[in-house]
C-alpha cells in the first residue's frame, strides 16, 4: 500500500546541480506531481514566466551561483500570487537560520532527503 503524500499539483524544481535535480524530479513525478526543472534562478523565472498554467510550489535550493533561492522565491512571488515555497540545502537548517540564509518560519527539508521526507514537506508546503 502507498503511503506517501501524494498530489498533483505543479511544482517548480530549481536545482544547479544536475544528478540531484534529476533525482527530485523522478521523485515528484513518482508522488503524482506536474514537475517544471530549472537548473538556476534565471531559468525559474523564464520558465515560470512562460507557464501557462497555475504554479503552486517552487522547490528550490537555498544556495545556487548567480541568485539564491530566497531571492528567487521573492521574484516569483511578485508574478506568481499565492505561490507557496519549500527551500532544499545540503546544509543543516540550523547553520542555514544562523547566517540569516532562511527564517526559522520557512518550509526546509535537509538533502539528501527521502521520497517519505520529500512526499510529507511538499504536502504541508503547498496545503500552508
Amino acid at each position: 500500500m502507498d503511503t506517501h503524500s501524494r498530489g498533483s499539483e505543479t511544482v517548480l524544481l530549481v536545482e544547479d546541480d544536475a544528478s540531484v535535480r534529476a533525482s527530485a524530479a523522478r521523485m515528484l513525478c513518482k508522488l503524482g506531481y506536474n514537475v517544471l526543472e530549472a537548473s538556476s534562478g534565471n531559468d525559474a523565472v523564464r520558465i515560470a514566466g512562460e507557464h501557462v498554467g497555475g504554479i503552486h510550489l517552487v522547490l528550490t535550493d537555498v544556495v545556487m551561483p548567480g541568485m539564491s533561492g530566497c531571492k528567487l522565491v521573492s521574484q516569483l512571488e511578485a508574478v506568481r500570487q499565492g505561490i507557496k515555497a519549500l527551500y532544499t540545502s545540503g546544509y543543516t537548517d540550523d547553520v542555514i537560520v544562523h547566517h540569516g540564509i532562511l527564517d526559522l518560519d520557512v518550509a526546509f527539508i535537509q538533502k539528501p532527503f527521502s521520497l517519505d521526507a520529500l512526499a510529507q514537506k511538499v504536502r504541508e508546503a503547498i496545503d500552508l
